[in-house]
């Protein structure tokens, strides 16, 4: 569990913060084929002979010239944070609804661990303006975080942010302007396959499916072929043909 505080102005809030989303992926470890044990990796260098490394004797090191290093210690690091490092600093309210999800990284729930009333306070204050903080904090490991603290629920939220100069510019180039017919039939498509977000409603078939075929394999069982549920075969069609298809599966349909 991460610590810190929460500044904005001259107001420090102390909070923790919790991870606020989990993994279902399901793991899977590698094994040598023929005797079914384990692969491990052991970390050791060009210079030890085969020697087995612990956390102990590794460090930290920086590439200026080709195999040549400057060694970096974690005190060294920490030495160098100022007091407003340590601190997740807020420097500027933006409205919320503006922030670009692409920067969005991890996301955590931030608990108060005292002055609560100023964590009411704020959090009050960014729902009732619709607003957001952009933060810096350099308060954990060797490089400065960016972060937006929003509310979410009704309690305050940190996600981590990519950098500007981290996120790349789109491969698309120019495209075709849109047929009129064929927008008007795609809006409609939109609109009725339209709903309320409902994300609690989307489950991971797959990983369901997946781990039906592990569970088999472990009582003995074959793995069941999967058929798909569609009736009709695909076929090559035109884009005005396939937009006319697509609505008419909607149970709209479309006229010419």
């Amino acid at each position: 569990m991460l610590k810190g505080s929460i500044g904005f102005g001259l107001v420090f809030i102390p909070v923790s913060l919790h991870i606020a989303v989990r993994s279902h992926d399901i793991s899977f470890n590698q094994l040598d084929r023929e005797t079914k044990t384990r692969v491990k990796y052991k970390k050791t260098c060009l210079a030890c002979d085969g020697r087995e490394l612990e956390s102990k004797d590794i460090v930290r090191g920086y590439q200026y010239q080709k195999d040549r290093y400057v060694i970096i210690e974690d005190e060294e690091i920490e030495a160098i944070k100022t007091k407003r490092d340590r601190a997740i600093n807020i420097e500027r309210f933006v409205e919320a609804r503006l922030i670009d999800p692409i920067y969005f990284d991890k996301s955590y729930y931030l608990k108060p661990e005292g002055a609560d009333k100023a964590y009411a306070l704020l959090t009050a204050a960014l729902e009732a303006e619709g607003k957001a903080g952009i933060a810096r904090t350099a308060a954990w490991g060797a490089r400065q975080t960016l972060a937006v603290v929003r509310v979410v629920d009704g309690v305050l939220m940190l996600t981590t942010m990519h950098f500007a100069d981290e996120i790349r510019e789109s491969p698309v180039g120019d495209l075709p302007k849109a047929d009129n017919k064929e927008l008007e039939l795609a809006r409609q498509i939109i609109g009725s396959m339209s709903g309320e977000p409902e994300l609690e409603q989307f489950a991971d078939e797959y990983r369901e499916r997946l781990m039906s075929a592990i569970e088999n394999k472990i009582v003995g069982d074959d793995v069941v072929v999967t058929t798909e549920k569609t009736e009709h075969t695909p076929t090559v069609l035109g884009l005005m043909e396939a937009l006319k298809a697509s609505l008419a599966e909607t149970g709209i349909g479309a006229g010419s």
